[in-house]
């Protein structure tokens, strides 16, 4: 299964991206990493191109609402409608309930929203939602 990843916007944190990447070809996912400071349209670009399963969006900065509000839009500019769409991290400026959160990121076009959780946890439940869904 191909995941494309990588941190969205003018986020830059190179270690916990370096980590999602390890631990998900540690569970046997074939991963194209685009690093960090990743626009949206780029992300969107490499899924069509490597045919990927799942686009695992990643922020740590808080500041990733602002990069990610178009994600319906291009959704609906190619057929991805089997690719599953995931973000996760931090995904708020200061203090956020999960509540609000992952309604909000759902609202853009993500069906995963992992809000300050473990990562273990986060790629156990894409795993569950992909074997759900096949």
């Amino acid at each position: 299964m191909k995941v494309v990843t990588g941190v969205v916007g003018n986020d830059i944190h190179v270690v916990a991206n370096r980590l999602i990447d390890i631990s998900l070809q540690a569970r046997g996912f074939e991963v194209f990493n685009l690093g960090v400071n990743t626009s949206l349209e780029e992300f969107i670009d490499a899924v069509v191109e490597t045919d990927a399963d799942i686009l695992l969006i990643s922020s740590l900065n808080g500041e990733a609402e602002g990069w990610c509000r178009d994600l319906q839009f291009l959704r609906s500019e190619y057929d991805l409608k089997e690719v599953v769409f995931v973000i996760g991290g931090n995904l708020a400026v200061g203090e956020a309930a999960q509540s609000d959160i992952i309604p909000k990121y759902k609202s853009y076009g993500f069906d995963l929203v992992f809000h300050q959780i473990d990562l273990n946890t986060g790629l156990d439940e894409i795993e569950r939602f992909v074997k759900e869904r096949a």
